[in-house]
């Protein structure tokens, strides 16, 4: 059986199904694992949660069934289980006490299978743990270069808040309806119905306490800690080379970073620090962070030639990175003097409320489409409901995308989103 289909070139397959996994954008990533994993450990669902990823930290395969009733409270209480790396048994997933398998990884993230009951043997345990290892590689590495997309998409979604939110909300509902029901009961006399209802309500105010901490910490991620992390990051350049890198720490009161302006800010210094590194004779990079309240400004200067190029392909992209959040790049070279390069991210998103379309440039039928497309319509209901062909649609798309300046559907409807777009 499975052990049998495993030893029959294990390595070459192995490589295959890690390649599909690795090769996944983060909207993948999920049914690929799902897809990796059909054969070598059958699974009715599964969940992959990683706060890393702010607005969207589920990504799910399977039965719509289970997934869709998923929830970030279930799926923490599951994290809290996976502290050896790897838990079974039954728990509640998807609304239900159902059986099920979680795996951490070294990023955080963790991985929730709803498995059959029976024992799971050796090989089954070890291809799941490569693929999973691989897929939260996958994950992290994504999240860590924050290209344009990813964070456009990262900073107008905010559905998974709002559902956190729902949760929570619902949660107080019945934590207060429980309060009243014992205070109400006639079958207790007043010092016991006191005492149930104090029972209740110190209950519920730890839950809520634990949840407004979950909700700020997948939204934000406070300064000082995303300044730790970035450091972290760029140790092993100074650790094995010549250069040295001084860090400026922020103000450790500074106000939270926003999950995709702290992504933006890291990964834009990386590369920064990466391109400075590349010149001759840089022995020396200051890299400082500060936060006025409303914007996280950046800068990160050498001690080389001053010579780097603002047309260079890996700097226009870290300026589209910055612009993709409200932001701004700039840099500055100076011979002999070195080089420059001072960004500013915003907190908060840009002031959106007039009509985009115009600004744009798109036309009438483009509009249409885009509101659609933003409606969660895919290309034939968008076809029906227009009375144009499916190629049309796709034709509109394009357009669309170009106008917009992104390269996918989801982040030009988190772009119509965030400008308010109807």
């Amino acid at each position: 059986m499975l052990k049998t289909s495993l030893s029959r070139d294990k390595g070459a397959d192995l490589a295959a199904r890690s390649a599909m996994v690795a090769a996944a954008s983060l909207r993948e990533v999920a049914d690929r694992l799902h897809t990796a994993l059909g054969d070598v450990w059958p699974h009715t669902a599964l969940v992959i949660f990683t706060e890393d990823c702010t607005g969207r930290p589920r990504k799910k395969a399977g039965d719509p069934a289970i997934t869709r009733n998923v929830t970030v409270a279930e799926m923490t209480a599951l994290r809290d289980r996976a502290v050896g790396g790897h838990w079974t048994g039954q728990a509640q997933f998807g609304g239900q006490l159902r059986h099920v398998t979680v795996l951490g990884a070294d990023t955080g993230a963790v991985l929730v299978l709803n498995v059959p009951e029976e024992p799971a043997d050796e090989d089954r345990v070890g291809y799941t743990r490569i693929l999973w290892s691989v897929a939260a590689a996958c994950i992290a590495r994504q999240v860590a270069e924050a290209a344009p997309d990813y964070l456009q998409e990262s900073r107008v979604v905010s559905s998974e808040r709002l559902s956190v939110t729902a949760e929570l909300t619902d949660r107080h509902v019945t934590d207060l309806e429980s309060v009243l029901a014992a205070l109400r009961t006639r079958d207790l006399d007043d010092a016991r119905a006191r005492a149930q209802a104090i029972d209740l309500a110190s209950d519920a105010l730890i839950r809520a306490r634990s949840g407004a901490d979950l909700v700020a910490f997948i939204a934000e991620e406070p300064v000082s800690r995303a300044f730790e992390r970035l450091k972290s990051d760029l140790r092993p350049l100074s650790r094995y080379e010549t250069l040295s890198i001084q860090f400026i720490e922020p103000p450790a009161d500074g106000r939270a970073l926003p999950g995709e302006v702290a992504h933006a800010g890291r990964a834009i210094v990386r590369s920064a620090v990466l391109l400075m590194r590349d010149q001759e004779e840089v022995t020396r990079i200051r890299v400082q962070w500060d936060c006025d309240g409303t914007n996280l400004l950046v800068s990160v200067r050498d001690d080389g030639p001053g010579r780097m190029d603002s047309g260079l392909p890996a700097l226009r992209q870290l300026v589209a990175r910055a612009k993709v959040l409200g932001g701004d790049l700039d840099l500055e070279s100076v011979d002999n003097w070195g080089s420059r390069v001072e960004v500013r991210i915003p907190l908060d998103p840009p002031d959106t409320s007039e009509q985009p379309t115009a600004s744009w440039g798109l036309a009438p039928r483009e509009a249409e489409v885009l509101r659609l497309l933003t409606a969660g319509r895919r290309n034939r209901q968008i076809a029906t409901q227009l009375g144009i062909s499916e190629n049309t649609v796709k034709f509109h798309t394009s357009q669309i995308y170009h106008k917009l300046g992104v390269t996918s559907r989801a982040a030009a409807a988190a772009l119509a989103t965030e400008a308010g777009l109807r």
